[in-house]
């Protein structure tokens, strides 16, 4: 992406902030990993670390907290001389399975309880890809757009300058969600297997799922999957695998792919009508595993159908790490000028030419701070 990643389990520190006190503890937890970030009210980052991914809906709410606690505790550790045990002003924590206000209270009054700030607050994690993706011109204290979040799952937020929210429970099959990466494997199996036994229509997924993990024939991958020698978390494995066939043409699953722009479409647009955007020019930003990945199948797809839809919404790839977006609502909270927006951003940003080669209708990246397009 352009920008160089801490190893699993680091912390890296800021050399020239010495000197200078923490005013924001930012938290960025996803399923499979946590970002933490300490920034001074200035926007200048002390010390970064990476940690495990945060589960309270499998760990319970106690064990997921230990996981931010044991990167927030390296990234106090490597801001040194900056007093690191001292709370900041402002802890904001972003977070994964943070589906519904309720456990954004729950999980903040945990938060609370570590001593970690004198002011905690909350969000779903798809905010902070909602965040990242407002650019200075765009004025980074008043943040207004729509964001759609395509990783294992999916979600969708928007937000107005005033602080009104659009948003979904994001629950899955149960709140009416279709596709992210887990359910786009799902479906690729399911169409797999009922192609290899008769049931289904014919699809190159039958031989290209199962000779992704050396297999044969999509029976021996059902085995080997229900027997638990191919853990089941590893069918996001088959996701890239399904974009790949697509992109060779394969009807099943190319239907997949366009299926997956109308889902992301259908939310975004929903959230703009939510909060009297849809005739706005404002951003919607795709972030998540597989929207930045850039597949031209299905950016292009959603371009086109933004542009039906929403003619005036600008589709924009957000690749910048979340917790960035956690910083800079944590500078929002602390009224920072655009100046201290600007600083965090250039630490986090990846390199205007970072990313995979674009379509011709593919989302373009979001606006760098300076003005010109760069990559977010």
């Amino acid at each position: 992406m352009g920008l160089s990643e801490q190893p699993s389990g680091g912390a890296a520190a800021h050399p020239s902030a010495a000197g200078h006190a923490p005013a924001v503890l930012a938290i960025d937890a996803g399923n499979s990993k946590t970002d933490v970030a300490l920034l001074t009210a200035h926007g200048e980052v002390l010390a970064t670390a990476r940690g495990g991914g945060f589960r309270p809906s499998a760990a319970g709410v106690p064990a997921a907290v230990d996981i931010l606690a044991e990167a927030v505790g390296r990234a106090r550790a490597a801001a040194g001389g900056q007093a690191p045990a001292a709370p900041v002003r402002q802890v904001m924590a972003c977070l994964a399975n943070a589906d519904l206000p309720v456990e954004e209270e729950q999980l903040a009054a945990a938060l609370t309880e570590r001593g970690w700030g004198g002011q905690v607050t909350v969000h779903n994690d798809t905010f902070a890809v909602l965040r990242a993706g407002i650019a200075a011109q765009e004025g980074d204290a008043a943040p207004s757009g729509v964001a759609v979040v395509c990783g294992a799952g999916i979600n969708c937020v928007g937000m107005l300058p005033d602080g009104r929210t659009a948003r979904f429970p994001a629950l899955g099959r149960l709140s009416g969600d279709w596709g992210g990466g887990g359910g786009l494997a799902d479906e690729a199996l399911w169409h797999a297997a009922r192609a290899e036994d008769g049931r289904g229509e014919p699809t190159l997924l039958r031989t290209a799922l199962p000779a992704h993990f050396g297999l044969e024939t999509m029976y021996a991958l059902i085995e080997a999957m229900h027997l638990g020698r191919i853990p089941y978390a590893r069918r996001l494995e088959l996701t890239p695998v399904l974009f790949t066939v697509a992109a060779q043409g394969d009807p099943v699953a190319a239907s997949l792919v366009a299926r997956m722009a109308e889902e992301v479409v259908t939310m975004a647009v929903v959230a703009l009508r939510r909060l009297d955007l849809l005739d706005a020019q404002v951003p919607v930003l795709l972030g998540g595993g597989v929207l930045a990945a850039g597949h031209p199948l299905l950016n292009d797809r959603i371009v086109d159908l933004l542009a039906e839809r929403a003619p005036r919404a600008v589709p924009r790839v957000v690749r910048a790490r979340p917790v960035l977006g956690a910083a800079l609502l944590g500078l929002d909270a602390l009224g920072a000028p655009v100046a201290a927006h600007a600083r965090a951003r250039r630490h986090f940003e990846p390199q205007p030419d970072a990313g995979p080669s674009a379509g011709a209708g593919t989302p373009t990246p979001a606006a760098a701070p300076g003005g010109g397009p760069g990559t977010v």
